[in-house]
């Protein structure tokens, strides 16, 4: 893990960059408010080689949209900056605002500026009681900097992946680390350079199911079940194969019957003797072409 601080007017303009790989920054707050130290506070942070990112804080009552251009704005983004949407509603602004309108803005106010800037990281910030009792779907765009206190760095507690943590507000100062193994790592992943795998997590056993298992195709006329209106893969490649192996009988025992039918064409035999045999090759053949189709046993 690096370490870094989130400074916003609250903070130094000189605060110290000792040991640190970051800093966030608050940029903007509602539709009225810039930070009175915004300027001095990231030229502070680019001086020392650091990485740079931008947040701003919400009035949900308001457009979101409207909001996001502001910030967009005011922030002095460069290439390799992250962005960052402030997700907490304590505040008198706030705290009257339905949490059901409050995951609507911040859904609305992601998407927007995620479409805007679209080469940017642009992600969340939310302590662990809004991101458990008010957020509804896991939505955090590109990443999730996730607040606790009186927990140790990098573990804040929840299940959910997260990128940063803030962990300590120890001196006046937030202070947060963040999930690489050096500044090199960050920065790559800020401007997008990181490879991520997109089957991270993924099993054989989940590509399974979702090929075999979920596709929901209309039954057919032969599915003996009823209740069950729709096939999956699984058993719609299984009803073929058995349909198949049935057609192939027919045909087996056909061509018997008919080659054994020549046979006793000007023989001499009568009608009945002609039956009885085509129907002894049809059974005959049958047997001979019988398939196991009950698929493989589980281990």
């Amino acid at each position: 893990m690096i370490h870094g601080i989130d400074v916003s007017a609250y903070q130094s303009e000189t605060y110290s960059t000792a040991g640190l790989d970051f800093v966030i920054v608050k940029a903007t707050e509602g539709l009225s408010y810039t930070n009175p130290r915004l300027a001095a506070q990231v030229k502070r942070a680019r001086d020392a080689g650091l990485i740079v990112g931008f947040y701003h804080y919400p009035h949900m009552a308001n457009d979101p949209v409207a909001e996001a251009n502001y910030f967009l704005q005011k922030a002095p983004i460069q290439a390799g900056d992250v962005i960052v949407f402030d997700w907490e509603g304590y505040d008198a602004a706030n705290k009257g605002v339905a949490k059901s309108r409050q995951v609507t803005y911040r859904d609305a106010w992601l998407r927007y500026v995620k479409g805007k800037m679209p080469r940017f990281r642009v992600g969340m910030y939310c302590n662990t009681d809004y991101w458990l009792n008010v957020d509804t779907s896991g939505n955090c765009g590109d990443f999730l900097w996730i607040a606790t206190g009186g927990r140790a760095a990098g573990d804040p507690g929840i299940k959910a992946k997260w990128t940063f943590h803030q962990y300590s507000t120890a001196g006046g100062i937030d202070h947060d680390v963040a999930d690489f193994t050096n500044r090199a790592a960050l920065a790559a992943w800020a401007r997008g350079l990181t490879e991520e795998d997109p089957m991270a997590g993924i099993t054989k056993q989940d590509i399974a199911d979702s090929v075999w298992r979920t596709d929901d195709i209309k039954a057919g006329s032969t599915e003996k079940d009823p209740k069950n209106t729709t096939w999956v893969a699984e058993t719609y490649l299984k009803g073929t194969f058995e349909n198949t192996v049935r057609l192939l009988t027919q045909e087996t025992a056909q061509t018997a019957a008919i080659a054994k039918l020549a046979s006793l064409i000007g023989s001499g035999v009568d009608t009945a003797t002609v039956v009885d045999a085509v129907q002894k090759a049809i059974a005959d053949a049958v047997v001979k072409v019988s398939v196991d189709v009950s698929g493989p046993t589980a281990a």
